[in-house]
């Protein structure tokens, strides 16, 4: 089926109690913007999942739902035949959201004055799940090569690791700056948490989302020493746009791990699937691959457009074409603003809704995410909106600061 048609559809979203687009106000003061902030895409989900949900509507009972063998089996399958990663069933722990994941890994994993590293501009939940459990907050931040490529910085993190250091937070692919790790990066910090015994929690939600020649290593995989000591977040939402349905699967290969995981979740007593999370995710990952790859080629032209739009017409902002994920990490620290101005210069001059590359972390100052799932027509109108603020914005400056 070819779905560039229900891609190139701007579908109205407002009044269907969206985040992105119906609490605008709510985040940004207005909602005369065009929002190209959180990673949500404005596609609807596959057909496949459509209909699978719609065949369960009309059931009419919508009862208590237990993840069924052939719900597992769809995961197993996908991981199989997607990463050639051999899963068991039984390593799959249910949560409603890979961030619950994050905070229940560090309740289960550390306890109060523990160290957890992350590695920073990073996600903003992994700042909140280490620091509202009362850990020790500890940032690797992410060096860039002459080339401005993001690399991590092995040096600095074999330097700040010791005794109190627990847990490592790892974005595998990387949010915001689009990395793909090569299993080389993964195996040096592999061989760094082994070192000193560390629980690696690797968020790979963003793993379904790689743009080739890239691949996506899950962190377990690497070896016998890894897939012992790692929680591997994973979830259909990101992937095929069914994030309101909560569904996400945290595989834990180590028994002793995964025990004390499920022991956290059943305490709080959230481990009940969704009934139509449990639908949707079974068809997609059992007929959702040609959608998905449809929807990788679409959104990854949206990012040359951006790219190629800013070459020739945006000198004072650059970006890089990611490895991963439908998100643009923007450089506009030639707009030479403070973060706070460039913010409310893009809200109130651009009229276009980005995420603030200062949630991220310090070291985002200066940057903007930009979320380009969307039709390519709206992307087109929130470029051109860019364009003219821009335009208007150097008339405003001396002549010698002007670029041309």
């Amino acid at each position: 089926m070819d779905y560039t048609s229900t891609f190139d559809r701007t579908i109205a979203r407002i009044g269907t109690s969206s985040e992105k687009w119906d609490a605008l106000r709510k985040h940004f003061g207005t909602d005369d913007v065009i929002p190209l902030w959180v990673a949500d895409m404005d596609f609807a989900a596959p057909l496949p999942v459509q209909e699978a949900i719609q065949q369960r509507m009309e059931h009419g009972v919508l009862g208590y739902t237990v993840r069924t063998n052939q719900y597992h089996q769809s995961i197993v399958n996908w991981m199989e035949h997607r990463y050639q990663w051999s899963i068991d069933q039984d390593w799959i722990v249910f949560t409603p959201g890979v961030v619950s994941a994050l905070n229940f890994a560090v309740e289960t994993y550390t306890e109060p004055g523990d160290k957890v590293i992350i590695q920073t501009p990073v996600y903003p939940p992994f700042y909140s799940v280490v620091k509202g459990h009362g850990r020790e907050l500890v940032e690797n931040p992410l060096i860039q090569d002459p080339n401005g490529d993001y690399l991590m910085d092995f040096e600095h993190l074999e330097s700040v690791l010791d005794e109190k250091v627990k847990m490592l937070i790892l974005c595998n692919p990387h949010n915001p700056i689009g990395r793909v790790w090569t299993r080389n990066e993964l195996e040096q910090l592999e061989r760094l948490c082994a070192k000193w015994n560390i629980i690696v929690v690797s968020d790979e939600i963003h793993g379904d989302l790689v743009h080739e020649p890239h691949s996506h290593i899950p962190y377990a995989s690497l070896s016998e020493s890894a897939r012992n000591r790692s929680i591997i977040c994973t979830a259909p939402s990101k992937t095929f746009n069914i994030a309101g349905l909560n569904t996400s699967n945290i595989i834990i290969p180590n028994e002793q791990l995964r025990n004390a995981f499920a022991l956290k979740i059943n305490q709080f007593g959230i481990g009940q699937i969704n009934v139509f999370g449990a639908v949707a995710t079974e068809a997609a990952y059992t007929h959702g691959q040609e959608w998905l790859q449809q929807c990788m080629e679409y959104t990854y032209r949206n990012m040359e457009y951006v790219q190629q739009y800013i070459a020739e017409h945006l000198p004072e902002l650059s970006v890089r074409l990611p490895e991963a994920t439908y998100l643009l990490w923007i450089d506009c620290s030639k707009l030479q603003m403070e973060q706070l101005e460039l913010v409310s210069f893009l809200l109130d001059q651009a009229k276009i809704a980005l995420n603030d590359g200062n949630a991220f972390g310090t070291t985002g100052q200066g940057y903007m995410r930009m979320n380009v799932a969307c039709s390519r027509s709206l992307l087109e109108e929130a470029m051109g909106r860019l364009h003219n603020a821009i335009k208007v914005w150097r008339t405003t400056q001396p002549v010698t600061a002007t670029v041309e």
